[in-house]
């Protein structure tokens, strides 16, 4: 008979070695024979799957019992721990995505799958644990600022005006979000599409202005048209921002002609003063103009009810206006007592009357 792999073929009372004194290989799915232990033979120890069968086993926290490995299983207290500890991890990762606390200031959006599915107020609010549902939060009442161009002469942001002369802006927008579904799913970039909406808004409005209106008296009303301008774009575009508001924080000329626009620009100030000194020289001549007719009508009402009475007056305080300020010299004919110039008289005596009251003063 052929030899097997773990020696000569079995024969009768042979222990599973081959007929011939040679001892072959054992088997190692056999355990071995007592026979061979009362011959005096040595045992051999276990097979290496034997013990990689035991440690396996042992691993999961099985012991077997003899050679059978039937015996009862014992959790020993390592693999206990582990399942406590995977277990705490799984009620952790239910609370934490599946309760949410959204702050008074923010709205929070929730996708399902990753697809959109609802917007939520704020307050603590529920969904399905990740990653089934995720809610992304974003502020709706901060109001943002963003600048474009500088006050530095380094970024100079030119825009064309109507006239076509160029004016070096910079200014602010100040925006919000007002729907976050659409701030976050409709455009791949929000920022920089405000930023290129803002700086085509306030060109083309620019381009309604010349150069004065621009950079002097026009800058209110061209913040309110670009704010207009900007909204409406955005809206086209489902961006879900509201623009608060555009401040202009610069509008010059470029630097290359900036001493010369600055010299213009003085003499247009120095002839608005002169047309307001002007202006407010006329009011004056008017006002008194309409305060002498106002007060000729009235005399002319006392004049009708007595014309000689009026006359006589009118002569009397015409003369003490014009008297009043001058020195007089009155010529009495003969027979008639010397006028005694007492005014005359008493400046005189003026003078010489202060050294006297300050040499008392002194004593």
């Amino acid at each position: 008979m052929a030899n097997s792999p773990w020696g000569n073929g079995p024969k009768d009372g042979d222990g599973g070695n081959g007929g011939d004194k040679r001892p072959g290989p054992r088997n190692p799915w056999v355990t071995p024979d007592p026979v061979d232990i009362n011959r005096g033979r040595k045992p051999r120890g276990p097979s290496a799957l034997d013990e990689l069968l035991r440690k396996g086993r042992g691993g999961f926290g099985g012991g077997g019992s003899g050679g059978g490995g039937g015996g009862q299983m014992n959790l020993p207290e390592s693999a206990r721990l582990w399942k406590w500890g995977v277990g705490a991890l799984v009620v952790g990762w239910l609370l934490f995505s599946s309760f949410h606390i959204v702050p008074p200031e923010k709205e929070g959006v929730v996708t399902r799958l990753g697809s959109y599915s609802r917007t939520v107020e704020p307050g603590v609010k529920l969904t399905w644990p990740a990653p089934i549902e995720q809610m992304r939060m974003e502020d709706v009442r901060a109001i943002r600022t963003m600048p474009i161009g500088s006050p530095n002469a380094t970024d100079e942001n030119f825009v064309l005006t109507r006239d076509q002369s160029i004016v070096d802006l910079a200014y602010e927008v100040r925006w919000s979000v007002r729907e976050p579904q659409l701030f976050f799913f409709q455009l791949a970039d929000p920022e920089g599409t405000i930023r290129e909406v803002a700086e085509s808004a306030m060109r083309a409005t620019v381009a309604n202005f010349d150069l004065v209106q621009a950079i002097g008296p026009g800058r209110v009303e061209i913040e309110a048209q670009v704010q207009q301008r900007m909204q409406a774009l955005l809206d086209q575009y489902r961006a879900g921002v509201a623009i608060q508001g555009i401040a202009i924080r610069q509008a010059d000329p470029p630097s290359q002609v900036d001493e010369a626009f600055k010299e213009v620009t003085a003499a247009r100030q120095e002839r608005e003063s002169a047309i307001n000194l002007a202006r407010a020289y006329e009011q004056q001549v008017l006002e008194r103009a309409r305060g002498d007719t106002a007060a000729f009508d009235m005399i002319y009402e006392q004049y009708k009810l007595a014309p000689g009475v009026t006359r006589q007056r009118l002569y009397y305080e015409t003369m003490e206006n014009v008297l009043s300020n001058v020195d007089k010299t009155i010529v009495e004919p003969r027979g008639v007592t010397t006028y005694l110039p007492l005014n005359e008289l008493q400046r005189r005596a003026a003078p010489l009357a202060e050294p006297e009251v300050a040499t008392k003063g002194g004593q």
